[in-house]
């Protein structure tokens, strides 16, 4: 759910992490990079979606002319710590839910508007041609990639609601989670995983634009048994908060490129801090219910261990948790073994499924708010922040240390 297209980890070593990319395989010469205040000075390869020479979104040899600024360097390591922030936030939730008031009784105007200014800070650093370029290079592994994040996740969002027997508002608020697209969250977490960083950036805005017919199309066919869907209503206000934005923030670096330049170092923050408010606030919404749930299950103190586990799972709160914990673990696992079966490479094997596992649930929280009338609906979306964070990134500082070279590597790959 945050933003991340133009986030640089800075315990992250360029010319470790990405030696292995085929696309480096181009003769390709080392340039100045217009982009070279925010880099550290020295010449390394680094994941770019601004084409340097006009040509192709890649990775380009970067030769840098200074080192990046302190504070450039502070907002870069603020900006990712989202998963703290939702975690403090939600627990800030759980004490005093009047806290986030402000923001809940605004909705879900609210919830719109700051959806529209993360997707807005996404727009802010792409250049769609670039991508397109990109994507004409590698058009197999993009819609592959693609293919799997509109198949595995939504399917595994309606056997999950099925098997464990959830309620009508949960269900659907699970399936809705699992029809959105990748979350922008997924290229940061693919980048410390040692993956194909240019492939989960252009998987992320292809799902992107794709959400305004597929999520709404998905959402209807696998939740309209439970709750009647308006696809139609869906689509105009994915088209409203997500495609709009991306596309004024891209139009808007040729408009005014010196304003562009000195805000999007500020962007990242200020997207993820607006993407913790957004998850935080659906949750407190939901709080006290959620407390007298769980308070109901604890007063269970005189069972064995067992059962007390048992009926704290079957708990609202724990129910939730559960099948968002079994959607984004399908998520991770799926995608990773559908690209195994596609005889794709490890760094590509990986990219594809952290794009699978991690969803923008953003709007899934805002889609929910504004079109469905029970609370609960937007619950696992909110959830889903903060499950999906902790889960992916345990998965890409697992796969940090776990080398990536493919020396059998498959024909599609040399291909691309």
């Amino acid at each position: 759910m945050s933003m991340s297209l133009c986030f640089t980890p800075f315990f992250t070593p360029y010319s470790k992490t990405h030696k292995n990319y085929p696309i480096l395989k181009h003769n390709l010469k080392p340039i100045s990079s217009p982009k070279s205040n925010l880099l550290p000075k020295k010449t390394s390869f680094v994941p770019i979606t601004r084409c340097v020479n006009g040509e192709s979104a890649s990775l380009q040899p970067v030769i840098e002319n200074q080192e990046k600024p302190k504070w450039e360097k502070v907002l870069s390591t603020l900006a990712s710590l989202y998963p703290v922030y939702v975690t403090v936030g939600g627990i800030i939730a759980c004490v005093k839910p009047s806290t986030f008031s402000w923001f809940v009784e605004r909705g879900p105007a609210s919830y719109s508007v700051s959806l529209g200014f993360i997707m807005l800070a996404m727009g802010l650093t792409l250049e769609l041609k670039d991508l397109i370029s990109l994507f004409l290079k590698r058009p197999f592994s993009i819609l592959y990639g693609c293919a799997a994040q509109y198949t595995i996740m939504p399917t595994f969002g309606w056997i999950i609601s099925k098997t464990l027997g959830l309620p009508p508002a949960i269900s659907v608020g699970l399936i809705l989670l699992a029809c959105c697209p990748g979350g922008t969250a997924s290229n940061v977490v693919t980048l410390i995983a040692k993956g194909d960083v240019p492939l989960s950036i252009v998987m992320t805005v292809c799902t992107t634009l794709g959400a305004v017919v597929l999520t709404p199309l998905l959402t209807k066919i696998l939740a309209g048994t439970y709750v009647p869907v308006d696809a139609i209503k869906l689509s105009i206000s994915t088209l409203q908060v997500v495609v709009a934005p991306i596309l004024i923030g891209s139009s808007l670096q040729s408009i005014w490129p010196g304003v562009v330049k000195f805000i999007t170092p500020f962007a990242p923050l200020l997207a993820v801090l607006a993407s913790s408010l957004l998850a935080c606030s659906v949750f407190s919404e939901n709080v006290i219910r959620l407390k007298s749930s769980m308070v109901s299950a604890s007063l269970l103190s005189g069972l064995p261990l067992l059962p007390r586990a048992q009926a704290i799972l079957s708990s609202e709160l724990g129910i939730i948790i559960l099948s968002v914990l079994m959607l984004h673990f399908a998520g991770f696992f799926v995608g990773y073994l559908s690209a195994a079966f596609g005889g794709f490479g490890e760094p590509q094997r990986r990219a594809i499924s952290i794009e699978v596992g991690m969803q923008n649930s953003s709007l899934g929280v805002v889609l929910a708010t504004a079109h469905f009338s029970s609370p609960m609906v937007a619950l696992p979306p909110a959830m889903s922040a903060v499950v999906m964070n902790i889960m992916g990134s345990s998965l890409a500082f697992f796969w940090r240390y776990v080398d990536p070279s493919d020396p059998q590597k498959s024909a599609k790959n040399s291909s691309e």
